[in-house]
């Protein structure tokens, strides 16, 4: 039993293509091929239906409640269920030990105490009273080249949404 498990985690392991018998395709790649061979043959992938288990497993419409109740797979899902349901009751047992850090902004007091200017664009801006530089004007470079500005002001209507109407 342990051989057959080794054997279909196999990455090397061909399987054969439910939409296509004559496609051997290696475990690998099979998710990559299923998805494109589904769009190759939409006749083929109407009458298969989708393991909800593994969606590697491709049946026939007819047999997918067989499939589900005999899937291999199932058993590992069932196992995951049932432990995630027995951690969910321990988890709620323990009580978080968590404390939120103190805290010692006070932004009421910050905005008080500020006592620079606020920023305006295109405004020369000054140093703050406290500052050793407070009588020096600090000056707006421009990575624009020489002779071009930036707008004062915007136009009222963009020339490129005119749609050719001149006003």
């Amino acid at each position: 039993m342990e051989e057959t498990y080794i054997d279909s985690l196999d990455p090397e392991k061909l399987l054969q293509c439910p939409y296509d018998k004559n496609h051997q395709i290696r475990a690998c790649r099979f998710p990559y091929h299923l998805i494109k061979c589904r769009k190759n043959h939409p006749d083929v992938a109407k009458k298969l239906a989708t393991c909800p288990f593994n969606a590697r497993h491709q049946v026939p419409r007819a047999e997918i409640s067989h499939h589900i109740s005999s899937c291999d797979d199932k058993s590992c899902i069932e196992q995951d269920v049932v432990c995630q349901t027995r951690n969910l009751g321990q988890e709620t047992l323990a009580e978080s030990s968590w404390q939120c850090p103190p805290c010692d902004e006070d932004w009421d007091k910050d905005l008080w105490e500020q006592t620079s200017t606020p920023f305006v664009w295109g405004t020369a801006n000054y140093c703050g009273n406290n500052s050793p530089a407070s009588n020096i004007v600090m000056e707006h470079k421009s990575n624009l080249a020489s002779g071009m500005r930036v707008p004062k002001s915007l136009p009222y209507v963009l020339p490129w949404k005119n749609n050719g109407n001149a006003q």
